[in-house]
């Protein structure tokens, strides 16, 4: 009986114990995502109170977050400054529907390298994790220079020689520079995008592309037809990735596109001081009222991504998880 009751009793202490540590472990890990939702969060919720309130109620110390009176003046300022539709159309031009090119064409030199065998395999790898690991500026200079003067395999500048006339053309200022890059696989971040890629199709059933060779399809067709509509999940990921990359790119564009009118949002976002004063809007670093402004202009700026993401995050989830990209 001692020994029953001992027993019980080890039974009870023990189903305690491991109580106790589950509740342990799950306030931590809801103090940890609490602390990380809000060091997210806190940025967003205050750009958005700010851009809604007016100047005076900078002054007005009972006002913290929610202000008494709401003005729409300072996105009416902003989409001036921002220049904000056409920022908006160049942002698509110049950036999305490069991004969306971007997506097929690395979709393309990543089955190339992970289903087929070749010599130059391995150096093609290896210059992958090159593009991944050089940062862009290290190849500003070489590529202003080239879009300024674009010569094919040296021969436009042959051509140039033997008539007297420069025929190599000045793509600055024009959507090529973006289109480009997109269409050869080599744009904003293209590297990571072929990996990711990679890391799909090598586990990509081969009975399925054996079935299309035996019916007669070529690695052409059997890439359109079968590859990329089984590949859903993996172009879902990455057109999400490449959306957002193009979209906060401010580098290229300020770089490549030196005419206000040509200014994407990023671009513009940057340049908004020198916008307010072109529409005599006045401005002064150091007045809340500018700061309003200003966080009125980051609300339209992510405006449209957050709206995308709140529509496509289930999926971009679940896609992340089904694509394997740690693997």
């Amino acid at each position: 009986m001692d020994n029953m009751k001992l027993k019980d009793f080890g039974i009870k202490n023990y189903k305690k114990v491991k109580k106790a540590q589950t509740l342990l472990v799950s306030f931590l890990r809801f103090v940890i995502l609490t602390s990380i939702g809000y060091v997210v969060l806190y940025p967003l919720m205050y750009m958005n109170t700010t851009a809604f309130r007016t100047g005076a109620s900078f002054y007005d110390p009972t006002i913290t977050w929610l202000t008494t009176k709401v003005t729409w003046s300072n996105f009416e300022y902003a989409i001036k400054g921002l220049n904000y539709f056409q920022s908006l159309k160049n942002t698509v031009l110049y950036e999305i529907l490069p991004s969306l090119i971007q997506l097929f064409s690395c979709a393309v030199a990543a089955y190339g390298i992970s289903r087929f065998e070749f010599k130059e395999k391995k150096l093609l790898i290896g210059l992958l994790f090159v593009i991944i690991i050089l940062p862009s500026q290290a190849t500003m200079l070489p590529s202003y220079v080239n879009y300024s003067h674009l010569d094919i395999f040296g021969i436009f500048g042959k051509i140039a020689e033997a008539t007297g006339k420069d025929i190599r053309p000045n793509l600055l200022n024009t959507p090529w520079v973006f289109y480009l890059p997109a269409l050869f696989g080599v744009g904003l971040r293209s590297g990571i995008l072929i990996f990711i890629y990679m890391q799909f199709f090598k586990g990509f059933p081969k009975e399925l592309e054996e079935a299309a060779w035996i019916d007669g399809s070529g690695p052409i067709r059997t890439f359109l037809s079968i590859v990329l509509p089984s590949s859903s999940v993996v172009i879902f990921t990455n057109l999400i990735f490449s959306i957002i990359w193009h979209w906060n790119d401010f580098y290229n564009a300020a770089m490549f596109l030196k005419e206000r009118d040509n200014f994407t949002l990023a671009v513009s976002l940057a340049e908004i001081q020198n916008m307010l004063e072109k529409y005599k809007i006045l401005w002064n670093a150091n007045s809340p009222s500018t700061a309003a402004i200003i966080m009125a202009a980051c609300v339209l700026y992510i405006l449209p991504v957050l709206i995308m993401y709140l529509f496509l995050q289930r999926k971009f989830v679940k896609s992340i998880d089904r694509v394997g990209i740690t693997g």
